[in-house]
């Protein structure tokens, strides 16, 4: 690509594509870096918004320079386990230091992992390793931290239990918690790589920061039933309980039950807190609250 561009890595993926999207919105040129054997049904939509499909091999580290020379931001979106957090995601940071990219966001996407302890949460840790690969590389980079994805709540959602109208938590139902949808994450995510001015190294940002109370409210207020907040226990037991498991394997999986459960005591700890939030920097933008999103959510022909 002649002119300035952004680089999104695994925008095949749901978060990657509304990257992308967001970026043509801002009439910034995209370069959407997938892996070879990618179906072309997956990126069909991207290649007709106008983003130049590239496949390549992420641990062709050459190739990888050779497609990132006039790129002003990479944009990581990949997911899983250490060979991607890590391995992956290390060559297009050793990339774009070779293609002297001006800055790098990395898939982080998460709680603050900042303030979680190593070794409460797997995924978490990944994120804060790869870190000590960020501040060696010389360049610039922004993390964009974002709680939970709201949209994990859509439908038959862990958090929520339509058939008896109740929201599990544990330690106390008011302890706020933060949610973000994708598409907001994403448009967020867009003005930062589209951004020519300098930003920090971390912004945090939330739709909505909300309690198990607020999400059985909101939940009672479109649903026109009473939905109730379900203690579940304290945080202890439910850190005893992923140690338990974990002994029966999963560490393979991305998303195995006792990780689930991991990102959930990190959240009703607190631990995982953002703030404060940067939800401002970009007064253009606009946030999704949540009882908006269930609305949202049960119009769905899909649901």
């Amino acid at each position: 690509m002649a002119s300035p561009f952004v680089a999104v890595a695994g925008a095949s993926g749901g978060l990657g594509q509304l990257v992308a999207m967001q970026l043509i919105k801002r009439g910034v040129a995209v370069k959407a870096l997938v892996r070879p054997n990618t179906n072309p049904s997956r990126t069909e939509k991207l290649r007709s918004a106008g983003v130049a499909i590239t496949p390549v091999n992420l641990s062709e580290v050459p190739s990888l320079t050779h497609e990132l020379n006039g790129a002003i931001c990479l944009v990581s979106t990949l997911q899983g386990l250490k060979e991607v957090i890590h391995t992956a995601q290390g060559n297009l940071l050793e990339a774009s230091v070779a293609a002297k990219v001006p800055r790098f966001i990395p898939s982080d996407f998460s709680l603050d992992f900042t303030k979680t302890q190593p070794g409460s949460n797997r995924n978490l840790d990944l994120r804060r390793e790869f870190h000590a690969q960020l501040r060696k590389s010389g360049i610039a980079w922004t993390s964009i931290l974002n709680g939970g994805f709201m949209d994990l709540m859509a439908g038959d959602s862990p958090m929520i239990n339509h058939k008896s109208q109740k929201v599990p938590y544990i330690g106390q139902p008011t302890q706020l918690l933060d949610f973000t949808t994708m598409m907001d994450t994403a448009a967020y995510t867009a003005a930062v790589a589209a951004d020519p001015n300098p930003a920090p190294n971390f912004l945090r940002i939330a739709s909505d920061t909300v309690s198990a109370q607020d999400i059985a409210d909101a939940q009672t207020k479109v649903e026109g039933v009473r939905y109730k907040p379900s203690w579940m226990g304290p945080v202890w037991f439910m850190e005893f309980m992923i140690r338990s498991l974990r002994l029966f394997g999963g560490e393979k999986e991305i998303f195995p039950v006792w990780q689930q459960m991991q990102y959930m005591t990190n959240m009703f700890s607190g631990a995982g807190k953002l703030e404060p939030l940067d939800n401002d920097r970009y007064p253009e933008l606009s946030w999704t609250k949540l009882q908006d999103f269930f609305r949202q959510d049960k119009e769905s022909p899909n649901r």
